[in-house]
C-alpha cells in the first residue's frame, strides 16, 4: 500500500477566521515542512496553503502513521479537540485521488478554477526548496500537475476560467452593479492583485494600485492603473467605490478605527481575497460600507458543467491509474537502465565487423559508440515499458527476471 497520508480543511470544512489560524506563509511553511520531516519514518513532506485550503502532505516509510493533526495544532498553539470536526484525513488511494481532482480545480470552491493548479506548482517548488519532497511525492505532485493540463486540454474550453475577483464582478454586475467610472483601490501587486485590477478595468473602472515605497521604482502593475503609496492607501479611501485587498501581509491592511476615523458618507464595497485576512472584520459593522471576503462567492452547477466534470474525471482517473503503475514498479527502473545498456553494448559489439571496415578515427568512433549505444538503451527502455504497460507489472517482472538471467 503506497503510505501518502494527508490532512486538511478547507471552504466546506471551515469558515475564513478559522481557515486563517492554520493557513501558512512560505518561510513559515518551509520551517513547519521540516519539523514534520523530522518525525521518525517521514520521507517527504509538502504544505499546501491557499485562499481556501491548508494541507499537509506526507510520503512515510511502510507502517507509519503521522500524526499530522495533533503536530499542526501544536506548532499552531491550538487545542485539537476544538477544531477537529474542521480538518479531514485522508490516507493511500484515497489521498492521491483527492490531489489529482483538487489540481484540476474539481474540489474548489469556484469550481474549475485555473488559480489552484499555480498554487500546487507553487507548493511542490516550495517543497524543494525547503529539501522536504521525495521522489514519491516529487512524482505524484507532477502528474497531478500533467494530469489537470490535460483536463484543460482535452476540454479545449476551460469549465470555469474566474478567479475569486472576475466572479465578485459577475455576481454584483448581476445585481445591476456598474462598474463604469467607478473609483476603486487595489492593496497588493502580487498574481491576485493584479488580476484584481485588471478585472476592475476591463469593467470600466478607474482603478489606483498600492506598492510599497521601497519597491516603487521597480514594481510594475497593470498598464492603465494608477499607483500610490501603501502607506496613502487611508488619503485615497474616501473617494473609492470599491475597495479590494489581496496581499500575503500578515497585519491588517484595513483596520476598522482608521476607516471610521475618515467619516465616509457614501456606498462602499470592500472585497477581501487575501487569507489570513487583509480587511478588520470590524470594517463590516462601519455606516455605508459592504465587506465580502472569500467565502461570499461561488459558481451554480450547470448540466453542461456536471457532463465537463464527468469527461475530466475519466482522463484524472487515467492519470491516478498510471501513477499507480510507476509506483508498483519504481523500484524496477534502475533494472530497466541496466539491460539497456547491457543491451545497447551487445548491438555494439556485434557491429564491431563493420565498424572496422570504416576505419574510423579514435574520436568519431567515440562518438558514434555514444550515440549508438544511448539510442539503443532508450528504445530497449521504451519497448520494456510498452510491455509494463500493455501486459501489466507481473508479466514486466517476470520478463526483467528472464533478461536478467
Amino acid at each position: 500500500m503506497i503510505n501518502i497520508q494527508m490532512i486538511g480543511t478547507d471552504h466546506s470544512l471551515a469558515p475564513v477566521n478559522i481557515r486563517e489560524i492554520f493557513s501558512f506563509r512560505k518561510t513559515i511553511g518551509a520551517e513547519a515542512m521540516e519539523k514534520v520531516k523530522e518525525y521518525p519514518g517521514v520521507l517527504g513532506c509538502i504544505i499546501l496553503s491557499t485562499c481556501n485550503r491548508m494541507e499537509i502532505w506526507v510520503h512515510a516509510e511502510p507502517g507509519v502513521r503521522v500524526p499530522l493533526y495533533e503536530m499542526l495544532c501544536q506548532w499552531k498553539n491550538r487545542d485539537p479537540e476544538e477544531y477537529r470536526d474542521m480538518f479531514v484525513r485522508r490516507e493511500g488511494e484515497e489521498a492521491i485521488h483527492h490531489l489529482f481532482y483538487l489540481t484540476s480545480g474539481l474540489k474548489s470552491a469556484i469550481l474549475c478554477e485555473d488559480q489552484i493548479l499555480t498554487q500546487v506548482k507553487t507548493a511542490l517548488k516550495d517543497a524543494r526548496e525547503a529539501y522536504c519532497t521525495d521522489s514519491v511525492l516529487e512524482t505524484l505532485f507532477r502528474m497531478a500537475i500533467t494530469g489537470s493540463k490535460k483536463v484543460k486540454t482535452g476540454m479545449q474550453t476551460s469549465m470555469a476560467n474566474v478567479s475569486a475577483i472576475e466572479q465578485a464582478v459577475r455576481e454584483m454586475k448581476a445585481r445591476g452593479y456598474s462598474f463604469q467610472g467607478k473609483k476603486c483601490l487595489v492593496i497588493g501587486n502580487g498574481e491576485m492583485g493584479k488580476r484584481s485590477a485588471t478585472a476592475l478595468m476591463k469593467e470600466g473602472a478607474d482603478v489606483t494600485v498600492t506598492v510599497r515605497q521601497y519597491r516603487s521604482g521597480v514594481v510594475d502593475i497593470p498598464a492603465g492603473c494608477h499607483r500610490i503609496d501603501y502607506g496613502k492607501r487611508y488619503e485615497l479611501l474616501p473617494e473609492c467605490d470599491v475597495l479590494v485587498s489581496a496581499t500575503n501581509s500578515p497585519n491588517a491592511t484595513i483596520t476598522a478605527e482608521n476607516v471610521k476615523a475618515l467619516h465616509i458618507d457614501r456606498d462602499q464595497m470592500y472585497i477581501d481575497l487575501a487569507v489570513p485576512r487583509d480587511i478588520e472584520a470590524a470594517v463590516a459593522d462601519l455606516p455605508h460600507i459592504t465587506l465580502r471576503d472569500i467565502d461570499s462567492f461561488h459558481i451554480e452547477m450547470s448540466e453542461e458543467m456536471e457532463e465537463r466534470i464527468r469527461k475530466a474525471k475519466e482522463i484524472l482517473d487515467a492519470e491516478i491509474d498510471e501513477f499507480k503503475v510507476w509506483y508498483e514498479c519504481r523500484d524496477l527502473i534502475p533494472k530497466v537502465q541496466q539491460i539497456g545498456d547491457a543491451q545497447a553494448e551487445e548491438a555494439w559489439w556485434r557491429m564491431g565487423k563493420t565498424l572496422k571496415k570504416l576505419n574510423l578515427a579514435e574520436e568519431n568512433e567515440k562518438m558514434l559508440h555514444d550515440a549508438a549505444t544511448t539510442a539503443s538503451g532508450k528504445v530497449i527502455a521504451k519497448m520494456l515499458f510498452t510491455i509494463r504497460d500493455e501486459a501489466g507489472v507481473d508479466v514486466f517482472r517476470r520478463c526483467l527476471e528472464a533478461l536478467e538471467g
